[in-house]
């Protein structure tokens, strides 16, 4: 399974796309394009695999394997790039501004049990972050 997450980067945030095959699954928002320094950047452009993850904090969730100089890059619910996240990716419903959405829990939801389905059935999921 190949995702791609296609972004628009501001300097408050970054918007994204994430689709399979051509067919969209969400959008996404994460922090802007700062250098990928951790903690306030987005991660880089660029193919990682996905893997599950578990942690108190945010249960079953994602996570983005193989970003260079960073890690514990995850797939997770926020709705406020700025307040939310620190480096990781939030699938969203809807996009409200520039690294701002709605309706996260959602559509993290509905990607985690597309994502799982590939994962429980052996498959390696693949994501492609470009612009």
């Amino acid at each position: 399974m190949v995702l791609v997450l296609t972004r628009t980067y501001f300097p408050s945030g970054t918007n994204g796309t994430l689709a399979m095959e051509g067919r969209f699954i969400c959008n996404t928002i994460e922090l802007p394009w700062k250098n990928n320094k951790k903690r306030v950047s987005c991660i880089p452009e660029g193919k990682y695999l996905l893997r599950k993850r578990y942690a108190p904090k945010f249960r079953w969730h994602l996570e983005v394997v193989g970003v260079r100089n960073r890690t514990f890059i995850l797939f997770h619910p926020a709705n406020n790039a700025l307040r939310e996240l620190n480096g990781c990716i939030a699938p969203v419903t809807t996009l409200s501004g520039p690294g701002r959405g709605l309706l996260s829990k959602q559509a993290f939801g509905n990607l985690k049990k597309l994502v799982y389905q590939q994962l429980d059935a052996k498959e390696t999921v693949v994501l492609i972050v470009q612009s």
